[in-house]
């Protein structure tokens, strides 16, 4: 039976290798995948998913308009579909998850989501929120922070490299604006406005 899977982590987990991993694997074996990334990143380029090893996959985008189960019915009616891959899923809306659900429950196509659990106020994406209600099975994938801790938080940082946490939700960034903690560094970097809690005085920036 078909499921829906919500693969969630921190920011620098390997989310995205392993998407482009499980559609490799289907492909392998001659089956046919979907791969969907959000409109909203193209920090590699629209319609495209990589990772930081340097994989990546042609992909399907999606913004909040976008109708996935009219989309992925169609597609599979014109030839089987045998998995759905959905990166940076933290964007999804609260009906395309739900529209995801059906994916799983009326066509009986397993859907893999890969996507961040919380934002830089430590507060649940909408998508996120969603899938961790309703998936089928939620899979962690870890990273670590600078102490050796799970990374669980991510920080967001201004162009002096200082963290801060307000502002809107969503800001598309790499590296140089976002890093992955664990929560009790992710607390003192925001009560002293500085990353010296987590690395000293020798900042990455210095």
């Amino acid at each position: 039976m078909a499921q829906l899977y919500f693969y969630y982590s921190a920011m620098n987990a390997g989310k995205s290798t392993a998407l482009l991993q499980s559609s490799y694997n289907y492909q392998e074996r001659g089956m046919r995948t979907l791969v969907y990334t959000a409109e909203i990143d193209d920090r590699f380029g629209a319609g495209t998913v990589s990772s930081r090893i340097g994989l990546s996959s042609p992909a399907l985008l999606y913004n909040a308009e976008t109708s996935l189960y009219r989309d992925i019915a169609s597609e599979h009616a014109a030839q089987a579909i045998h998995c759905v891959l959905v990166d940076e899923s933290q964007f999804l809306t609260r009906e395309q998850v739900k529209a995801l659900s059906d994916v799983v429950d009326n066509l009986d196509i397993p859907v893999l989501c890969y996507g961040l659990r919380t934002d830089f106020r430590g507060e649940l994406f909408t998508g996120s929120q969603y899938l961790l209600a309703w998936a089928d099975k939620l899979v962690e994938l870890k990273t670590i922070c600078h102490c050796g801790r799970k990374a669980s938080m991510v920080l967001r940082l201004d162009s002096e490299g200082k963290p801060f946490s307000e502002g809107e939700q969503v800001v598309i960034g790499g590296n140089e604006r976002y890093i992955s903690v664990c929560r009790k560094h992710y607390k003192q970097a925001i009560e002293q406005g500085s990353l010296q809690a987590i690395y000293g005085a020798q900042t990455p920036l210095n």
